[in-house]
């Protein structure tokens, strides 16, 4: 899948400046996590240890997909053996209010989590606690998360093509 081109209005880059605003919120454990209303986010998450077999990559390619136009919209997602990467835009709610990020992040660790212990017949934490994210701050640096995202089971073998690896996941921009 091709990424279209974004159509902006004059003068702007259609993704928000950081600079300008006074929303940000900065947080860290050891990783630094900075929010933004509006932000779309670059997110890799990793398992604790080991890997995940194929149907356990479906099942967390599943709960990615689940809130998928409800409380997030996903452009494009990887469930790699031992790690995720997406690109994410938390929705605004009636309230005018996001889906924080953590509670987003959350919902599909534990749940995926969970659905694996079930499976595997075990307990304990799946994936480390924390999970790197990154405000995208303009198209080109969409494209390049896109491409790297897409490029991946490439890169490290896992398929020849992005298009033949069957946990990536491209329903495109918002």
């Amino acid at each position: 899948m091709k990424i279209k081109e974004k159509i902006e209005k004059p003068g702007g880059t259609g993704f928000l400046a950081c600079a300008q605003k006074d929303e940000l919120i900065i947080s860290r454990r050891t990783l630094p996590h900075w929010q933004l209303p509006g932000s779309t986010y670059f997110i890799t998450f990793r398992l604790k240890s080991g890997i995940i077999t194929e149907h356990e990559r479906a099942i967390v390619l599943d709960a990615i997909k689940h809130f998928h136009q409800i409380r997030y919209w996903v452009s494009v997602a990887v469930v790699m053996p031992d790690h995720a990467h997406l690109i994410l835009k938390p929705i605004v709610f009636k309230s005018n209010m996001e889906y924080p990020l953590s509670k987003i992040l959350q919902g599909i660790k534990g749940f995926s989590a969970r659905q694996i212990n079930k499976v595997r017949g075990t307990k304990g934490a799946l994936w480390q606690d924390e999970s790197f994210d990154r405000i995208v701050r303009d198209h080109d640096e969409f494209t390049e998360k896109w491409n790297y995202i897409r490029n991946n089971p490439v890169k490290t073998g896992l398929c020849q093509a992005p298009e033949e690896y069957p946990f990536l996941w491209e329903p495109g921009e918002v």
